[in-house]
């Protein structure tokens, strides 16, 4: 197994990074955004690793740490997510806002990925719900109260960005309101 590798980026590519490393070549699949971080970095680059063994191929798939790891092993021990379907949930969602759409059981979110479909985001929540609970307990989720969840939830779903509903809510929250109150006021405060 390939824990890791440590090099230079030689070249890059859609979705991989060829990482030098003492004169070898690996190619490494990486998500989009760690492909933006170090598309032309000059630096080594260390890149935790998960060895990916099929009938016809070996494929190293990389992150930058420990913990995007965890969560691309989390994913492909569900049901009919391979590493494929892992690295496109990654590539366009944060782990924070993947974790709070597990744990809040919101599937609006999960099928808002490319490649999630229904049954998939089902089987995401009721596969992972418990496990992600665990493995998040101490950080802080987006949208930490229901209300506000719900409030971020329900503007994503009328067709906003998901960190534009974010400082919405959060920029017009504030002690005991409903939903509903948070929610036409975040769609003002986006109408500026």
């Amino acid at each position: 197994m390939i824990s890791h590798v440590y090099g230079d980026i030689a070249r890059s590519g859609e979705g991989f990074v060829v990482v030098d490393v003492g004169g070898i070549g690996y190619q490494v699949n990486v998500t989009k955004p760690i492909l933006n971080e170090l598309t032309g970095r000059k630096e080594k680059v260390k890149l935790y690793t998960y060895l990916h063994v099929r009938e016809d191929a070996h494929i190293l798939y990389g992150f930058l740490n420990q913990s995007d790891l965890e969560m691309f092993k989390l994913l492909i021990s569900v049901t009919r997510v391979g590493p494929q379907i892992a690295m496109n949930i990654l590539s366009q969602i944060k782990i924070e806002e993947l974790a709070a759409a597990i744990i809040h059981e919101d599937e609006k979110v999960l099928t808002r990925i490319s490649g999630v479909g229904a049954k998939n985001a089902k089987r995401l929540i009721l596969e992972l719900k418990d496990k992600m609970t665990k493995k998040m307990e101490g950080f802080t989720l987006p949208a930490t109260s229901n209300v506000n969840y719900d409030a971020v939830s329900a503007l994503v779903s009328l067709g906003f960005a998901r960190q534009s509903a974010e400082r919405a809510v959060e920029a017009v929250s504030g002690g005991e309101q409903k939903v509903e109150t948070i929610i036409k006021a975040a769609l003002l405060k986006l109408k500026e």
